[in-house]
């Protein structure tokens, strides 16, 4: 990855840093939050993992034990699968799964979350933010089922894989992963849909203060967060 902009607000108390594989107008990005004087966070167990796309994930993997990074999960088919992938872990506690995949445009391809009903997420997904269905998943025999959401295919887009595991219903989210976030035209419509379609709204849409980019937020059945970000404001803040 490549650190593609940082930004400081010392009024709110914290820097941002935004880091990818292309440019944020066109790219899937990792935004990294410091709030002034937290040293630590839980991360919780419903966060589940980001999924990156690598040609192989052997050498991947051998590159980043060379440079002291911590393995969680060696390079193998994946549980009920033939995908090989491997996990690793950052510093602060975030697993990254790697996964063999041949040349694609947005490695970073995969955010995982956890939740308690696949299909009323699946069914909110569709119909509040306009997601499609890509591709679902049961594997009885390590009793886990996931879901793949996203604006286009997975081997050309960032996807949401949502997990649901046999029986459990509730997950800690702890106070680390914060977000995704999504473009959209405009942040007041978007909030009125999202309304429509049980989902509650957290930040009424508006522009950010100290950055005037418009945004709304909202969580979903689950209690995951989403903001969404007006794409003009948006470009414009970037060519600050």
């Amino acid at each position: 990855m490549k650190l593609l902009r940082k930004r400081d607000i010392p009024e709110e108390r914290y820097t941002n840093a935004f880091l990818g594989y292309g440019p944020e107008d066109s790219h899937f990005v990792v935004e990294l939050t410091y709030n002034y004087g937290v040293e630590s966070y839980d991360i919780g167990t419903g966060f589940g993992h980001f999924g990156i796309a690598v040609d192989d994930v052997a050498k991947t993997v051998d590159l980043i034990k060379a440079k002291g990074g911590t393995v969680t999960r060696e390079p193998g088919p994946v549980k009920g699968g033939k995908s090989v992938i491997a996990f690793i872990e950052d510093p602060d506690g975030y697993k990254f799964e790697l996964i063999e995949r041949g040349p694609t445009p947005e490695p970073l391809c995969q955010v995982m979350l956890r939740v308690g009903d696949l299909d009323r997420a699946i069914s909110f997904y569709e119909k509040a933010f306009g997601m499609e269905l890509l591709r679902k998943r049961d594997n009885p025999e390590y009793k886990y089922t996931i879901a793949m959401m996203g604006y286009g295919p997975e081997d050309k887009n960032a996807v949401l894989e949502l997990t649901y595991n046999y029986g459990v219903k509730e997950y800690d989210k702890g106070n680390a992963y914060a977000q995704i976030a999504i473009s959209t035209d405009d942040v007041y419509k978007t909030a009125e849909v999202i309304r429509l379609n049980g989902g509650q709204i957290t930040r009424e849409p508006g522009p950010l203060p100290g950055i005037n980019t418009k945004i709304t937020a909202c969580t979903d059945p689950d209690g995951w967060k989403t903001v969404f970000v007006d794409n003009i404001d948006f470009l414009k803040e970037l060519e600050e």
